[in-house]
C-alpha cells in the first residue's frame, strides 16, 4: 500500500476512535447515539472497500484489546453485549457503502447509498444481537435497535456525505 493510503486509513481509524466518545445513551435501548457512524461513513466515502474494511476491523480490534474506543469503554464485553451486532455489522455495511458510492463524487448518491445500504445492514446486525441476547421478539428489538436511530442516522449520513464530497473534491484523491 502507498503511504498516502495508509495515512488516510490511519486518520480514519483515529477519527472513529475519537468520535465514538461523543455519545449519549438512550434510556430505552442498550444502543447509544454516537458520532461514530459519521466517520465510518466518511471513511467509506474517501477509501475503497478493502481499505474501509481494514479501518473498521482496526477500530474493532483496538476496542476489543481494551482501549476505550467503544462509546467510552473498551473490551470484548461490548462486542458480545446486546448492542454488539451493530459493531459486527459495520464490517459489512461500510465496505458495501464504499463499493456502491459510485465513481463520481456525488452528495445525493452518497446519502442514498448510506440510507439504502449501510443503515439497513447496521440495523439488521443490532436487531439480531438484541433478539438473541435479550431473548425478545424482532418487533421489540426493532423498537430498541432501529426506530430510535433512524432520523439521527439520516442526518448523520447527510453530514458525512457533505464532508466526503468536500474532502474528495478538495484533495482530488478519488
Amino acid at each position: 500500500m502507498q503511504t498516502k493510503n495508509l495515512t488516510k486509513m490511519a486518520l480514519c481509524v483515529a477519527l472513529c476512535c475519537i468520535s465514538a466518545n461523543f455519545v449519549f445513551p438512550l434510556p430505552f435501548t442498550p444502543g447509544m447515539v454516537t458520532a461514530l457512524t459519521i466517520f465510518l461513513s466518511l471513511a467509506a466515502y474517501i477509501l475503497n472497500p478493502r481499505q474501509t474494511f481494514l479501518v473498521v476491523l482496526a477500530y474493532l480490534l483496538l476496542g476489543a484489546a481494551g482501549l476505550p474506543v467503544f462509546a467510552g469503554t473498551g473490551g470484548i464485553g461490548r462486542l458480545v453485549s446486546p448492542a454488539g451486532g451493530f459493531y459486527f455489522a459495520w464490517l459489512i455495511a461500510y465496505p458495501l457503502l464504499s463499493a456502491f458510492k459510485g465513481k463520481s463524487v456525488n452528495f445525493r448518491r452518497y446519502v442514498l447509498m448510506n440510507i439504502l445500504i449501510a443503515m439497513p445492514v447496521t440495523y439488521l446486525g443490532g436487531l439480531i444481537s438484541m433478539v438473541l441476547i435479550l431473548n425478545i421478539s424482532a418487533l421489540e428489538a426493532a423498537t430498541m435497535a432501529v426506530l430510535p436511530f433512524v432520523v439521527g442516522d439520516i442526518l448523520k449520513a447527510c453530514a458525512a456525505a457533505f464532508m466526503g464530497v468536500k474532502i474528495n473534491l478538495a484533495l482530488k484523491w478519488e
